[in-house]
């Protein structure tokens, strides 16, 4: 897996002061995408032991009252990503039980395979469907298109 960045205090991508991983890989490739840089998924940093421990670490850190992590992209539930967001996702809900995490993703829930669900079965929030650039809209919070839907699977 490769993450094109990582945003340690990040505010806009979900509630609350949060940390973000932009991963690199998107079969959607969806018409006005703003992060176009992220579709390769080989594109930015391979995502190793390392960067997975700096998010832990982040997320613990008492100074910057952090509610959760965010993870977007490229698409975090794309096949190349599948291991390394799971692995991530697992050690944040073990070890910072009282964070929350959002995914983003152009795949909607029935879409997913049994890896995919793996992963969504973990998260506490997701985004789901392609970005429609006929349907934008700028007003919407926490999507860039009106026919994505914002899955809460807990209460966060």
């Amino acid at each position: 897996m490769h993450y094109s960045q990582y945003y340690p205090v990040d505010v806009v991508n979900g509630p609350g002061t949060r940390a973000t991983l932009f991963v690199s890989g998107c079969i959607h490739q969806c018409r006005g995408c703003y992060n176009q840089s992220t579709w390769n998924t080989s594109s930015g940093s391979p995502f190793d032991k390392a960067m997975e421990q700096q998010i832990i670490d982040d997320l613990k850190d008492v100074r910057i009252k952090r509610r959760g992590l965010s993870l977007s992209g490229g698409d975090p539930l794309h096949p190349a990503n599948h291991h390394g967001i799971l692995s991530l996702v697992r050690r944040v809900k073990s070890e910072c039980p009282d964070k929350d995490v959002w995914l983003w993703s152009g795949y909607t829930l029935d879409e997913l395979s049994p890896e995919q669900k793996q992963i969504t079965n973990l998260v506490d929030v997701m985004v789901d469907g392609k970005f429609e650039l006929s349907l934008a809209d700028p007003s919407l919070k926490f999507k860039g298109s009106s026919n994505q839907i914002i899955h809460y699977f807990t209460q966060c």
